[in-house]
């Protein structure tokens, strides 16, 4: 059947063009852009005062309200991921990753939210992956009566999940500053939050402290809560300045180094605990890479031995090698010691502040005296009501006869309480109670009994109104419960301190092994270290073609050495980076060696054996006939930094870079692209102190000329018929055959 065609006329071309607004960058990042970044910061990345971030804390209420706490029966994984589902809509798989890490079993926290049974890999191993939810059990760990206490009695607000089909807590009214005590990292747009774990029961005395004494000293606070602790143990090396700054901003890094144990027996080093920052394979992708450049000569194998009873990477060693050393070696070149940065970035009244340990803590205790404060107008209101109820029975106990007979004589269910109402003057709440009172309590004894209690009623009443009406006495509620969470919870710090005078650097210089060596710098950037042991006088050094020598000088295997590049850029490296290498061969591209920028080529070469003493300098001849010279001290750096930029002036390319050692001067040879020629000493040349001096003019050059050569060692290389004296600078030069060249 064939198809009907619309008589709709098709709409005008103008029509069809879609309509464009023009709109301020401004407005379109503030009305697009700005509600991603918000929701990203509040409701995802950084953590609250409570030390949760909400994908934390609605996977732990979701457990709470399955019952999933006081020994419950574990529960699988899966189970436990579904009912969070109703919380959390960001899916499945994020979920039991979130769930993994609050797990006993993945050891990322000091004190662990989760109970848990079967496989979650490991925080210290990045490839130990975990089991599937539906063959994982969990439930909740004794701590989190702690992370929930008093929810149940209003401490915080709740709210609609995203479907309105039930509610959960804005944040959990956790008894102990938790938001110190688990390690917490996120990563927000523009902004981050790196938080280090602190001992528990430091924490909880530090916080004691600040209760009694809101101003103290931070000095005083570091005695208490000492540094940070990790669940993966290791060693802080502990400098307590530095900390404080840490402590003092909320923003820094320390140091942590692996702890280990050396069997005499075996031969070998085993790894037991690593930095929090590291893991693992990172470890031992270090180690394998050093192995494989030489560099760990000292080890004949390596080998992850994690079992049941904990982290353990085993090292052999070859036979005379000192473990002490090693280590030294190790803690410098590898990841087991590592940096761990902090920023203390934490979300306060759904605004992001990067605050100080003590600055954390008093918000934390301010959160705590609301939760208190809430706790104990829930119960106040309960023990009101009660009265209330008690003070309408004590109005029978002056007649009961009568209350009986009122109820006797009520033709009616409906009646009985507003007779009760009418005949005691009391109001409906309370007449239900005494209307709902079993026939066998209406007795005198029973209801002395509960007005007893009216008079311990008041006296909690009033102390509940002026608890509730005092910080001072809430403090005191927070110092108490801080005490049995210490008593119940508390653990010996896992993360121990090393202090500044044990801390023991390894100095690579005093254990490179040290002899004479010929170092041979070719044109084209070529080098080669040869031991004088190899070399032998008929040895004719091998060249690339097209190649030659450009420099050759006797050193030291500890030596440092310096390569200038075509680009005012010069490389630092040691001679020991380099292998021993015959003269047969080409040797190591410098450029590629040392990663030399793209097209970047290296025109000078020299080695010192302490640069930072050598009164030396450089003589740098540019292609505008202008000239210079640098101290060679002014390319020490306090750091191993391995390349400086501004190395000589680029104003003009360089054509020519010599040393002169302290007090020496040599003949200078320039050639200019006129065939011309001038000799000049080097003591003509000024010294400039700064690296990127342009310098004076050297040769005088027309329009169009520059310089194409500058040699000092020419003896022989000029014709007989060439004689050049010294000139006075700056100078036009002396003419010189045309097929001269050096």
């Amino acid at each position: 059947m064939a198809k009907k065609k619309s008589n709709t006329p098709l709409p005008e071309a103008a029509e069809r063009e879609p309509v464009i607004t023009l709109q301020p960058i401004t407005e379109t990042i503030e009305k697009n852009y700005m509600p991603y970044v918000m929701t990203v910061i509040i409701s995802r990345a950084i953590p609250e005062i409570d030390g949760f971030k909400p994908s934390h804390r609605k996977l732990l209420y979701a457990m709470y309200d399955m019952g999933l706490l006081n020994n419950a029966p574990y529960t699988k994984s899966a189970t436990v991921v579904g009912k969070a589902m109703h919380l959390n809509p960001h899916g499945d798989g994020a979920i039991y990753e979130t769930l993994v890490r609050l797990t006993r079993g993945n050891e990322a926290l000091l004190h662990p939210f989760i109970d848990s049974k079967g496989s979650f890999g490991k925080v210290y191993s990045r490839d130990m992956a975990y089991a599937a939810s539906r063959y994982t059990n969990v439930r909740l760990d004794p701590i989190c009566n702690e992370i929930f206490r008093g929810i149940e009695k209003n401490a915080v607000d709740m709210v609609p999940n995203y479907d309105n089909t039930t509610t959960e807590p804005v944040l959990l009214p956790t008894s102990f500053p938790n938001v110190l005590v688990s390690p917490n990292i996120g990563i927000a747009v523009g902004m981050a939050s790196n938080i280090c774990s602190f001992n528990l029961a430091e924490i909880c005395d530090g916080t004691s402290a600040l209760l009694s004494d809101p101003k103290m000293d931070l000095n005083a606070f570091m005695d208490i809560v000492k540094a940070p602790d990790f669940s993966t143990g290791a060693s802080h090396l502990y400098t307590r300045a530095d900390l404080k700054e840490h402590y003092r901003t909320g923003r820094g890094s320390f140091r942590l180094r692996a702890r280990y144990s050396y069997d005499k027996k075996e031969n070998c080093i085993d790894i037991l605990q690593i930095p929090y920052s590291t893991s693992l394979e990172a470890i031992m992708k270090r180690l394998s890479d050093l192995v494989k450049e030489g560099k760990l000569k000292e080890i004949t194998d390596f080998r992850d031995e994690i079992d049941v009873n904990g982290f353990k990477l085993t090292i052999d060693l070859r036979r005379g090698t000192n473990p002490e050393l090693l280590m030294k070696k190790l803690y410098k070149l590898t990841p087991l010691e590592d940096e761990f940065a902090c920023n203390f970035n934490i979300l306060i009244g759904n605004a992001p502040r990067q605050m100080g340990v003590m600055e954390i803590l008093g918000e934390w205790i301010k959160f705590r005296i609301g939760c208190i404060r809430r706790e104990l107008t829930f119960d106040l209101e309960k023990k009101k009501e009660k009265l209330h109820l008690l003070l309408g029975l004590g109005k029978i106990l002056l007649d009961i006869d009568k209350a009986i007979a009122i109820v006797r004589g009520t033709e009616n269910d409906n009646d009985v309480v507003p007779n009760l109402m009418k005949g005691f003057s009391i109001d409906k709440v309370q007449a239900e109670y005494i209307a709902d009172i079993k026939l066998r309590n209406l007795n005198r004894e029973y209801i002395i009994n509960r007005i007893k209690e009216i008079e311990d009623l008041q006296k909690e009443i009033a102390d509940l109104e002026a608890t509730i009406a005092s910080d001072t006495r809430i403090k005191k509620v927070i110092a108490k419960q801080l005490k049995e969470v210490k008593t119940k919870y508390g653990k010996p710090r896992v993360t121990q301190l090393v202090y500044d005078e044990d801390i023991e650097e390894y100095d690579e210089e005093e254990h490179i092994e040290n002899f004479p060596v010929k170092l041979i710098f070719s044109r084209e950037g070529y080098f080669k270290k040869i031991t004088m042991a190899s070399l032998r006088g008929n040895d004719e050094q091998k060249f690339k073609d097209g190649d030659s020598l450009r420099s050759e000088e006797d050193s030291e295997n500890i030596n440092e050495l310096l390569f200038f590049s075509d680009k005012a850029q010069v490389y630092k490296a040691k001679v020991s980076d380099f292998e021993p290498a015959k003269a047969s061969v080409l040797g190591d591209y410098v450029p590629a060696k040392l990663g030399f920028d793209s097209g970047e080529r290296c025109i000078a070469m020299k080695s010192f054996r302490n640069l930072d003493e050598d009164r030396g300098t450089f003589v740098f001849l540019f292609e505008n006939g202008k000239g210079v010279q640098i101290p060679a001290s002014a390319y020490s750096t306090k750091s191993n930094r391995r390349k400086l930029t501004g190395a000589y002036s680029d104003a003009s390319p360089c054509v020519g870079i010599f040393y002169l050692a302290d007090g020496e001067n040599k003949d200078i040879l320039m050639l200019s692209s006129a065939n011309k020629g001038i000799v000049f000493s080097s003591s003509l040349i000024p010294v400039k102190t700064t690296r990127s001096s342009a310098g004076v003019a050297l040769m005088t050059l027309k329009a169009g000329m520059t310089v194409t050569a500058a040699e000092t060692d020419f003896a022989g290389k000029l014709p007989e018929n060439v004689r050049l004296k010294k000139t006075k600078l700056p100078s036009a030069g002396t003419s010189l055959p045309d097929d001269f060249s050096l």
